[in-house]
């Protein structure tokens, strides 16, 4: 399987069709397009922000709706969030237009027992809520109203998957949860710079190969 950012993936499916020549047809489906050479192999992309907009069969190697689908540019909203930290923005392709980073002290887990490891469990909890209540609502201040005034086109999610169930259970952020897309991005802790590179990963086509025995 490979990860291929819009630049790369019409040559790397050029290079595939004449290595599996003829291609037999080109089924294009809600979430994915698949190519089918005539000696069995076939490939499988998967699309960032499906659905694509034309779907059937067509004869022969007919790159096109993928291509004009991932090379449309779209205003994205980004929320990463793991347990103590948080970055949110707004991408224009691949500009970021707004953002806000930020993080809360969380200690880490306390396994002794007795009255004291209780009052540390009590306190790391305080903790994780405030942090997570500052994701969302930062969260809130910078992709609500976008959102509901249809400004962005889709929104992206990146970290701890808890972490991010709790943030987007505010339902201020009904209207930012309906334009998730399901694939989550395994990133590490969300600073400026992770917040930066995450373009290059929810712009990407996953490319499943399938070649013949």
């Amino acid at each position: 399987m490979y990860e291929l950012p819009p630049e790369r993936l019409g040559r790397w499916l050029g290079r595939w069709a004449e290595l599996h020549a003829p291609v037999a047809r080109t089924v294009v489906g809600a979430h994915a397009v698949t190519f089918h050479g005539a000696d069995g192999a076939r490939v499988r992309c998967e699309p960032p922000f499906p659905p694509l907009d034309a779907t059937g069969e067509h004869d022969g190697f007919v790159p096109v709706p993928l291509l004009a689908h991932i090379e449309r540019e779209r205003t994205v909203g980004v929320v990463l969030v793991r347990l103590g930290g948080f970055a949110v923005g707004i991408f224009e392709g691949r500009m970021l237009r707004a953002s806000k980073v930020g993080s809360r002290l969380v200690h880490g887990r306390h396994r002794a027992g007795g009255s004291s490891a209780n009052r540390f469990a009590r306190r790391r909890g305080n903790q994780a809520r405030e942090a997570l209540n500052a994701a969302a609502e930062t969260a809130v201040a910078i992709l609500a109203e976008p959102a509901r005034a249809g400004a962005l086109d889709a929104a992206v999610r990146g970290g701890d998957r808890r972490a991010l169930e709790e943030v987007f259970a505010d339902p201020r952020l009904a209207g930012v949860a309906r334009l998730a897309v399901e694939r989550v991005l395994d990133v590490p802790e969300p600073r400026r710079k992770v917040l930066d590179a995450t373009p290059a990963m929810f712009l990407a086509t996953r490319v499943v190969p399938d070649e013949p025995a």
